[in-house]
């Protein structure tokens, strides 16, 4: 299927999902085909740097209703949004990139804990994390362009001051329109944003 086939497809799907239309992504959702799941892989901040015995943990990520989905999402134009009808992640998407953060500044073996906020010790820093794009969108030339936005604030627990906030974004456009094409794309942003992400935190918390 070619970009533009895509871009037509999703046109279609977009007005019977437009925000307004529930009912219509209620049946969409409720489809019964089968769909392949894809997972996303962390990537470590560096493993020289600041080192520290802290405790960090990471809160699940903030985001829309859209996007708080394990579906993968898409928006066709400005006013609509759509999902793969034939993929899935393997959990809605703050579990899948609350996991992946813990995963990245674990892996950089510079932190003395760093694990979930929903188990683990009590917290010298916390980090909230606001996810306001994770989508593809398609433009005007048919090429589907995968996008992450992610905001991340790391808080001192002990009196909720915030000690500093960062914005991260990228984009990519991506080879065509299959699942595992766009899959690829936000494994692609992943493997830049990921660690400087996670220095970054490694730098505060």
């Amino acid at each position: 299927m070619t970009p533009i086939q895509l871009s037509r497809r999703l046109a279609i799907l977009g007005g019977a999902v437009a925000l307004g239309g529930c009912s219509a992504v209620s049946a969409l959702n409720a489809a019964g085909t089968a769909r392949a799941t894809y997972d996303l892989i962390p990537r470590s901040a560096s493993t020289t740097g600041r080192q520290t015995r802290r405790t960090l943990l990471v809160a699940l990520p903030d985001t829309t209703a859209a996007i708080n989905s394990d579906r993968i999402l898409v928006r066709p134009n400005a006013a609509a949004i759509t999902y793969l009808p034939d993929a899935r992640w393997t959990a809605e998407l703050p579990r899948v990139v609350q996991s992946l953060l813990v995963r990245s500044i674990s892996g950089s073996g510079r932190i003395g804990y760093v694990g979930p906020a929903e188990g683990g010790p009590v917290p010298d820093s916390a980090l909230l994390t606001r996810v306001d794009a994770f989508d593809v969108t398609v433009g005007a030339d048919g090429i589907p362009v995968a996008t992450i936005d992610i905001t991340l604030t790391v808080l001192n627990d002990r009196d909720q001051r915030v000690l500093a906030t960062r914005r991260f974004t990228q984009s990519v456009p991506v080879a065509n329109d299959s699942p595992a094409a766009l899959v690829a794309g936000f494994q692609a942003l992943l493997d830049a944003l990921l660690p400087a992400m996670a220095d970054w935190v490694l730098g505060i918390a």
